[in-house]
C-alpha cells in the first residue's frame, strides 16, 4: 500500500489511502443528504458543527500560518474583523451592509499591503482590482454576500492543496478527489444534472435558498440547486476542519498550542463543543436569532482566511517568519 509522510512533520506517521477513501465516502454521503434533504442538511450541520469547526479552523490557521498571523498585522486584522462583527450584530440595513463591505475590503487592502509592500507593481494591480471589486460589491450587495458565502465553503481546497505539498507520493490522486467535491459535484448540481434526485421545493427551502442564491435567480428553480450546493459544500467543509486537518496536520495544532497553551490537547475541542451546545439551545429557541449570532461570531474564522489565502496564491512560504510582523 502506498503511504505518505505528514507534511511539515519529519518522520511523521504514514497515512496510506485512508484520507482519499474518507473523502470519497464523505462526498457520497454529503451529496445524498444535500440532494434529498438540503434544508435539513444545511440547518442541522450548522447547529451540530458550526461553532466547533470555527474553533478548529482558527486553531489550524493560526498554528500553520503563525509567521503570517502575528504581531501588529494580526492585531489590525482582529480590529477590522471586530468591526465586521459589530456590523453583523446591528439590525440589517443598507448602512450596516455597506459598512461591512467596506471593512471587508479594508481587510483585503491591509493584507495586500502587508504581503506586497516589496512588490510595487503587484500592489498597484491589487489596489486597482480591489477598487473595482469594492465598487461592484457596494452597487450589488446582494450578490456580494452570496458570493462570499459560497467562496468560504470552497476555501478548504487551497488549504488542502498547501497541505499536500509534503506528500511524497499519491498527491495527484488526493487532489483529484478534492477537485471532485469542490468543482465537479457543484457543477453537476448547478447544471441540473441531478434535478431528478432533488427533493421537491417547499416553503422552508424557499426561505433558506434566498441566502445562497444570486438575487436574479431567486424566482427560478435555481434556488433549490444553490441550496443543495451550499448544503453539500458546507458538509464537506466540516469534514475538512473537524475530521481531516485535526487528524492529519498535528504540526499545526502543536504550533497553535505553543501560542495558546491554555487550549492544549482536548481543551480546544471542549471549548468548541461547549460553545456549540450553548448556541444550539439558542437555535432551538429562536433560529433566526441564533443564525444572526453565529454569523457575527463566525466572522473571525472566515475573514482571517483572507491574508493566508493571499500568501498561498502568491506562493510565499507560510512558515517563513517575518521579523517585522512578529514584533
Amino acid at each position: 500500500m502506498a503511504t505518505a509522510v505528514l507534511p511539515g512533520v519529519r518522520g511523521g506517521p504514514a497515512i496510506g489511502a485512508a484520507p482519499i477513501a474518507g473523502f470519497a465516502a464523505a462526498t457520497v454521503l454529503a451529496l445524498a443528504a444535500a440532494v434529498r434533504a438540503p434544508a435539513g442538511t444545511a440547518v442541522l450541520g450548522l447547529v451540530l458543527f458550526g461553532i466547533l469547526h470555527n474553533v478548529l479552523e482558527l486553531r489550524y490557521v493560526t498554528g500553520r500560518f503563525e509567521a503570517v498571523l502575528a504581531g501588529p498585522f494580526l492585531r489590525l486584522l482582529i480590529a477590522l474583523i471586530t468591526g465586521i462583527v459589530l456590523c453583523r450584530l446591528l439590525p440589517v440595513s443598507t448602512a450596516s451592509r455597506c459598512a461591512e463591505i467596506l471593512l471587508v475590503y479594508g481587510l483585503l487592502a491591509a493584507a495586500c499591503l502587508h504581503s506586497l509592500r516589496r512588490r510595487p507593481v503587484l500592489l498597484a494591480v491589487a489596489a486597482a482590482v480591489l477598487t473595482g471589486a469594492a465598487s461592484a460589491s457596494l452597487s450589488f450587495p446582494g450578490y456580494h454576500f452570496v458570493v462570499l458565502t459560497h467562496l468560504h465553503n470552497l476555501v478548504p481546497l487551497l488549504f488542502l492543496w498547501e497541505w499536500s505539498r509534503g506528500l511524497p507520493r499519491g498527491r495527484a490522486a488526493f487532489l483529484a478527489v478534492q477537485c471532485g467535491w469542490v468543482v465537479v459535484v457543484p457543477a453537476l448540481l448547478l447544471g441540473g444534472a441531478l434535478d431528478g434526485w432533488l427533493a421537491p421545493a417547499t416553503a422552508t427551502t424557499g426561505r433558506l435558498a434566498a441566502a445562497y442564491t444570486p438575487p436574479a435567480w431567486l424566482d427560478s428553480s435555481a434556488g433549490l440547486r444553490f441550496l443543495a450546493v451550499f448544503a453539500f459544500l458546507q458538509t464537506m467543509h466540516y469534514v475538512v476542519w473537524v475530521w481531516f486537518l485535526p487528524r492529519y496536520a498535528p504540526d499545526a495544532s502543536a504550533a497553535f498550542e505553543r501560542r495558546a497553551p491554555a487550549l492544549r490537547g482536548r481543551r480546544a475541542w471542549a471549548l468548541g463543543l461547549a460553545a456549540g451546545a450553548a448556541l444550539a439551545v439558542l437555535f432551538v429557541g429562536d433560529y433566526a436569532q441564533g443564525k444572526a449570532l453565529y454569523a457575527a461570531l463566525a466572522s473571525y474564522h472566515a475573514y482571517l482566511e483572507f491574508p493566508v489565502l493571499l500568501v498561498l496564491v502568491l506562493g510565499i512560504e507560510p512558515t517563513r517568519r517575518n521579523a517585522r510582523a512578529a514584533r
